[in-house]
């Protein structure tokens, strides 16, 4: 069992920066892939980056690729997502989530925190 609990949301100007930050309970963190989601009001839940479990190979959807990047920590049981260049569009409730791989689908995550609120203003 893993338990995740992201931080570091907020309001922000278009052109501004964001970490989040996901902190996990339990002592296998280092065996789980991790990802990060996000959902805006009244859209389907979407893929934005990943970082397998050694922290070697990073994924990002196309739209975030050069803006955003995904790092872990396994001596913190910490995983990050450094946001910069944020754009309105990029506004939803963004969730970190754990899997014992990784990949682009929400599918093959187990494990999901409550989410962070990240509103970017034009």
């Amino acid at each position: 069992q893993v338990q995740l609990v992201e931080s570091g949301g907020g309001l922000v100007q278009a052109g501004g920066s964001l970490r989040l930050s996901c902190a996990a309970s339990g002592r296998t963190f280092s065996t789980y892939g991790m990802g990060w989601f996000r959902q805006a009001p009244g859209k389907e839940r979407e893929f934005v980056a990943a970082m397998t479990r050694s922290g070697s190979s990073t994924y990002y959807r196309n739209s975030v690729r050069g803006r955003f990047t995904v790092s872990r920590d396994n001596a913190k049981n910490t995983v990050y997502l450094q946001m910069n260049s944020l754009r309105p569009e990029d506004t939803a409730v963004y969730y970190c989530a754990a899997s014992s791989t990784v990949g682009t689908s929400d599918h093959l995550y187990d494990y999901w925190g409550q989410g962070t609120q990240v509103t970017v203003s034009s």
